[in-house]
């Protein structure tokens, strides 16, 4: 039995059943062709057996140098960018205290981020809150040449060195990279980083499961084991049967098809714990990387409610009925509040009074499901009985493999990014990379 539960009733006004099981012939191909690693990008499906074939001893030497990076470090820095920091953040973010930074009794490093962006005041905001506490860090790359990850990483380790030595500040340095190969591992070798493996067949947004997400969640003070343990039972469920009426990974990637087929070319997911915004920016990369290519593929959006309820909420109920919306609903929170009852009832909300405020976000939820099913949109639903990490590793390994699915039915590689080189090549020539000289000076003509 599996957690995650998926819900496609409310999509039944604008799709039929025959429309969604129609992809049952493609899903089972897919299925086949994803559990057999045969597909496209068949070289980048090691994801697909990773949660079961996680070696022990990986996890205890994770789990080791989470304890020591614990009593050195006050703040641990996850330097990456898209798939190599997104997926710990998601996790990381959804699992702690919504603030966690002014926790003062915590027993872990607080997790922050570098390398995700090229901004040079978030840089020395950055390193003035570094200068003042006890840090180590993680810089994660295949290749080591990645511009953003890179570019932090140089300042980072400069900083780190000048702050602690050269000696004392290699002992602070984790590098998660290739196996053999690329700039990142030559240095490490060379420095005697200690260093972890990005597998050759596992790409970044899949990489969750891969010290790359599990070394920062550790570090965090997270139970690795348990979202391992998530992901795995999620694995076994949805590699026994491709059946769209038992396999929820197939029976959302069809129900997405089919609305996209109907013109809803965006897919918004909704959240109600502002915890979880970090999952949504994780599949937003999952999806938005994996399916949109050649001229296809359904846009990723995302919003918090009932926060964007004040904002987005007016366009979602009245805009352009090319969207569709899906809901990750969490059934219990962990914490109990009731609205009190006040005398004066100025605000009128004395009829809301000894309720649970789980109980007026559910009717919130509720409510506004129906109203823009009502307003043309429809809903899927996603829940999960509680957030920890086992339902975390359930959530994390079924949006991957319905991703895989769901690539697969749009005819394209859910695993290659050719796109994102567009931009590289274009900054590159403008700020003289050598080797560019003809692409700098065609650029130019442009700007």
């Amino acid at each position: 039995m599996i957690n995650l539960k998926l819900d496609h009733s409310k999509v039944k006004s604008f799709i039929s059943e025959k429309e969604i099981n129609d992809f049952q012939k493609n899903i089972d191909k897919s299925h086949k062709a994803l559990l057999n690693k045969t597909g496209k990008g068949n070289d980048f499906l090691g994801w697909v057996s990773l949660p079961s074939e996680i070696d022990e001893q990986l996890i205890d030497n994770i789990e080791t140098d989470a304890k020591a990076i614990s009593k050195i470090a006050e703040i641990y820095v996850v330097i990456g960018i898209g798939g190599s920091y997104l997926g710990a953040r998601a996790v990381i973010e959804a699992l702690n205290h919504n603030f966690a930074a002014f926790k003062k009794d915590s027993k872990h490093p607080f997790i922050i981020y570098a390398g995700q962006n090229i901004s040079e005041d978030y840089m020395h905001d950055l390193l003035d809150i570094l200068d003042q506490k006890d840090y180590a860090l993680t810089v994660i790359s295949k290749s080591g040449t990645t511009t953003e990850p890179a570019v932090a990483f140089r300042i980072l380790k400069n900083h780190l060195e000048k702050k602690y030595g050269k000696e004392n500040a290699k002992h602070r340095i984790i590098a998660i990279t290739d196996h053999s190969k690329g700039a990142l591992k030559k240095l490490s070798d060379d420095e005697g980083f200690k260093t972890y493996v990005v597998p050759d067949d596992v790409g970044g947004r899949y990489s969750v499961l891969t010290p790359v997400g599990l070394l920062p969640i550790a570090v965090a003070g997270f139970d690795i084991r348990k979202l391992i343990e998530g992901a795995k039972n999620m694995q076994h469920h949805l590699a026994t049967s491709s059946d769209i009426s038992s396999n929820i990974a197939s029976e959302y990637a069809a129900v997405r098809n089919a609305l996209y087929n109907k013109g809803k070319t965006i897919e918004i997911t909704v959240n109600y714990q502002p915890n979880l915004y970090y999952i949504t920016e994780w599949w937003k990369q999952l999806y938005g990387e994996s399916e949109g290519k050649e001229n296809k593929g359904i846009f990723p959006a995302g919003v918090g409610f009932t926060t964007d309820l004040h904002s987005m909420g007016q366009y979602i109920q009245e805009g352009i009925r090319n969207i569709f919306e899906t809901v990750i609903s969490i059934e219990k929170p962990h914490h109990q509040i009731e609205v009190p009852k006040d005398k004066d009832n100025l605000d009128g909300l004395n009829f809301i009074a000894g309720k649970r405020i789980s109980e007026v976000n559910k009717m919130a939820e509720l409510g506004t499901s129906i109203a823009h099913v009502d307003g043309g949109v429809p809903n899927i639903k996603i829940s999960l009985p509680e957030i920890n990490e086992y339902n975390l590793g359930e959530l994390i390994y079924f949006y991957e493999f319905a991703c895989g699915l769901s690539g697969y039915l749009l005819d394209v590689n859910p695993f290659d990014q050719p796109g994102v080189e567009a931009y590289k090549n274009n900054m590159f020539a403008l700020l003289g990379k050598p080797g560019f000289e003809k692409q700098t000076e065609e650029i130019r003509k442009k700007v």
